[in-house]
């Protein structure tokens, strides 16, 4: 009988995390890329309770290289967010799924080739619409793509 060797190794996909203060809250993010999916986290304490994949491919090219002349803050207009689990009401799910569509635009135009699903994972105490909070948000993601 072989005798099985067994050795550590770093985790096969490539990670990134980051902490930051959202609200006056301690909230970490982190990102795993897989060879297929794109995995965001960004919690407080501990949390999850929301997420959201939105591919990164359009149903058609021509609508991407529309998209990515248009070098503005707004949404692509080609990425479509749909929640899998949570929610918490209309309003935090729209809100969850605008931070969504605008992470993934962000890696969209970063490079235009990516074609993998993102994945928002979002566990934050109070999600609210306000601008500072918006900010906040995509600066600590920004930090781990």
């Amino acid at each position: 009988m072989e005798s099985i060797q067994i050795t550590d190794e770093l985790f096969p996909a490539a990670s990134k995390h980051a902490t930051g203060q959202i609200d006056g809250v301690s909230t970490d993010a982190t990102t795993l890329f897989f060879a297929d999916r794109i995995l965001v986290t960004l919690c407080q304490e501990g949390r999850l309770s929301q997420w959201i994949q939105v591919p990164l491919s359009a149903p058609s090219p021509a609508a991407v290289d529309m998209a990515l002349v248009n070098e503005s803050l707004l949404p692509m207009s080609h990425l479509t967010p749909k929640t899998l689990l949570g929610g918490g009401g209309e309003e935090r799910e729209s809100l969850a799924q605008l931070y969504a569509v605008q992470v993934a635009s962000y890696i969209a135009r970063r490079d235009s080739a990516e074609r993998r699903t993102l994945v928002l994972g979002l566990g934050l105490q109070k999600l609210r619409p306000d601008r500072e909070a918006f900010f906040d948000v995509l600066e600590l993601i920004q930090k781990v793509l």
